[in-house]
């Protein structure tokens, strides 16, 4: 009973409870916030209509392939509005992914098979492809659907004038392109295909002046649409206006540098003016964009010629009438002489630069096989028969002038054609 009590240790006491309010904070308010280890953290998600959005914008700016992944993406928020798959359509035709547009608008049509703008593009997609059957055929089951529906309209003068230039369609589809782009004017005359279509068929009439007109006006809906300025390019060429072509080639080729047609149509701009040695430039950057292509071989092989490059314009020549390979191993497939003008002229231009070098067996040969296959060409022909001239100068002893000797070729001159 006479035990000592112990006193309070106030110290220990104070550090217990400190322990204790710790304890309490952590399970309260740092607790809470951490996320369980195995357990996915919840992201903000879009809505389908912000890609959209974003992919309108990025066409407008003329982001074509940014465009295209937005409204991929749209797509895959919402892959059950058919809006979008023609929306995507339309700008992979722009961006000249023709199959890849047939198939987005095809995907519209299985989720709504009476959509008139899902036909009408899809036929649109087909015409690119060379497919004017189906193409008209799609663009006449969109107007069966909807028969005020404008765009339609545009695109289906646009497949007619295409039918009609390749050979494939009859005179009166002239008259009735023509008829379906006023109607296009009618239903929808602010629209940007509307106008591409009008100037695409007044160009095919050779009303250059209005053709330039439209395409201004489509130009000013989107200033960014590489093929808009590539079209204004060729009227502007077409009217002699050499300077204003080079100039919208040049903004399309900034728009897409990837396409190898802003830098051919500006070689052809040069070599039609005489600078042969521009013109063999710019064909030499186009040609680079698509090694495989053997008109592009065939282009700079002209060019080279022109400017009195004959070793090199042979050997670019020889690709296109036989085929083979780049020194960078590409492989490319020849083009078989045909009614096209720019291919004759690639013929009867390769047929000249192997008489001017004396490999005369080569050269009549190529020149026989252009008076077979193209007798109504005349210009082919008349070069031809130069090239077989050339060969019989080459047997008689006496001299002959030396490439620096002659000033420029005599032969039938270079002139735009309606592929160029």
């Amino acid at each position: 009973m006479n035990r000592r009590r112990r006193r309070i240790n106030w110290f220990r006491i104070s550090i217990f409870l400190l322990l204790i309010a710790m304890v309490v904070y952590v399970n309260l308010v740092v607790l809470p916030g951490i996320e369980p280890i195995g357990v996915p953290t919840p992201t903000a998600t879009r809505s389908p209509e912000s890609f959209v959005t974003e992919a309108e914008t990025l066409f407008e700016q003329g982001k074509l392939f940014q465009s295209i992944e937005a409204y991929q993406d749209a797509i895959k928020s919402n892959p059950s509005d058919p809006t979008t798959h023609i929306a995507l359509a339309r700008v992979q035709v722009y961006a000249q992914q023709h199959e890849d547009a047939q198939t987005s608008a095809e995907n519209a049509l299985l989720l709504n098979p009476n959509n008139s703008m899902a036909h009408a593009v899809r036929a649109w997609a087909l015409d690119f492809q060379g497919d004017y059957l189906a193409a008209e055929s799609a663009i006449k089951r969109s107007l069966e659907i909807d028969p005020n529906n404008g765009m339609a309209h545009a695109l289906y003068a646009e497949i007619l004038i295409d039918a009609y230039l390749t050979g494939s369609g009859v005179f009166e589809n002239v008259e009735k392109a023509i008829e379906e782009s006023r109607v296009a004017m009618d239903l929808s005359p602010n629209t940007l295909e509307t106008h591409r279509a009008r100037g695409y068929v007044l160009e095919a009439t050779q009303n250059y002046e209005e053709a330039i007109r439209e395409y201004e006006s489509a130009i000013s809906i989107n200033a960014n649409i590489p093929d808009l300025h590539l079209s204004l390019g060729l009227n502007y060429r077409a009217l002699g206006v050499y300077d204003k072509a080079i100039e919208e080639f040049t903004r399309a080729n900034a728009l897409n540098p990837g396409d190898p047609n802003p830098d051919l149509y500006i070689s052809r701009t040069y070599a039609t003016i005489g600078e042969y040695a521009k013109a063999a430039q710019y064909a030499e950057t186009a040609l680079k964009d698509n090694p495989a292509d053997a008109s592009l071989h065939g282009n700079l092989g002209v060019m080279y010629y022109r400017n009195f490059q004959w070793p090199e314009a042979r050997d670019e020549l020889s690709l296109v009438a036989n085929g083979g390979e780049t020194e960078d191993g590409v492989v490319v497939e020849p083009l078989p002489i045909s009614n096209n003008t720019r291919i004759t002229e690639y013929y009867f231009t390769y047929a000249l630069v192997l008489a001017r070098l004396n490999d005369c067996g080569e050269a009549l040969k190529i020149a026989q096989q252009i008076q077979a296959a193209v007798p109504a060409d005349e210009i082919a022909v008349i070069n031809a028969n130069e090239a077989i001239n050339i060969c019989q100068q080459n047997l008689d002893p006496s001299p002959t002038a030396t490439p620096e000797e002659t000033e420029e070729p005599t032969e039938a001159p270079l002139t735009p054609t309606p592929e160029s």
